[in-house]
């Protein structure tokens, strides 16, 4: 039985993953700090930006962190109006709401970044919530943001799906033993299928992602998604 799916924001809707590197590699270069993909994928890509900012620049003040990060986000949201949803997205979104699917976003970014993001894609309308880890006492890797979504959703873990590209989402979604797909936008596919996913796909088109969907309907009276 399939009720729901759990959308992470960046990397996943959208491949945004390019934008960021480009402005951490920027901004921390000013501190002294070169950073290259490895980097990013390893210490940035996925996580909350003061727990990013505690183990890079832990020199900083809290205020000066705050700063840093608010000027970050304010870069990248200057950059990012040209943002596309990754290929396939809109039809998934269209076939959930055909099946009177459950959909949420679940996402580490900044409320502001959120929905900025939302609107610059325009899929502001399209989901019934959006789970910020801010808002939360942990964020991803927890997996509080994916237990938050299947309350506020009232679904089970087992009705639903979600949709990650980063190790921090994997994790999350994972540990609240949801079966997660890894969008491979940001992140090798076997890196994803080690840390849980059980499915890896480029995009949302995939005709394998397509095929996982319409078996978990099968209990359901449904009209099949087709590539």
């Amino acid at each position: 039985m399939l009720n729901a799916l759990l959308f992470d924001l960046d990397g996943t809707l959208a491949e945004t993953d390019s934008l960021h590197f480009q402005i951490w590699q920027d901004f921390l270069l000013d501190y002294g700090l070169v950073i290259d993909r490895a980097f990013y994928k390893a210490k940035i890509s996925g996580r909350l930006n003061p727990d990013i900012m505690a183990d890079l620049l832990p020199q900083l003040s809290v205020a000066e962190q705050n700063d840093f990060i608010e000027r970050k986000e304010a870069a990248f949201r200057n950059s990012a109006d040209a943002l596309t949803p990754l290929a396939g997205v809109v039809e998934i979104l269209d076939w959930a709401a055909e099946q009177n699917l459950n959909v949420a976003v679940v996402t580490n970014a900044p409320r502001e970044n959120a929905q900025f993001m939302l609107n610059a894609l325009h899929l502001q309308h399209r989901f019934l919530t959006v789970v910020l880890g801010d808002d939360l006492p942990m964020g991803k890797p927890s997996p509080l943001p994916y237990q938050e979504a299947l309350h506020r959703l009232n679904v089970t873990a087992e009705e639903t799906i979600a949709f990650e590209d980063s190790p921090s989402g994997l994790r999350s979604a994972v540990a609240a033993n949801i079966f997660t797909v890894g969008i491979a936008t940001t992140h090798d596919p076997e890196d994803l299928y080690q840390l849980g996913a059980g499915l890896v796909v480029p995009d949302f088109a995939d005709e394998r992602l397509i095929q996982l969907l319409n078996q978990r309907l099968i209990q359901r009276s449904s009209k099949v998604l087709t590539a």
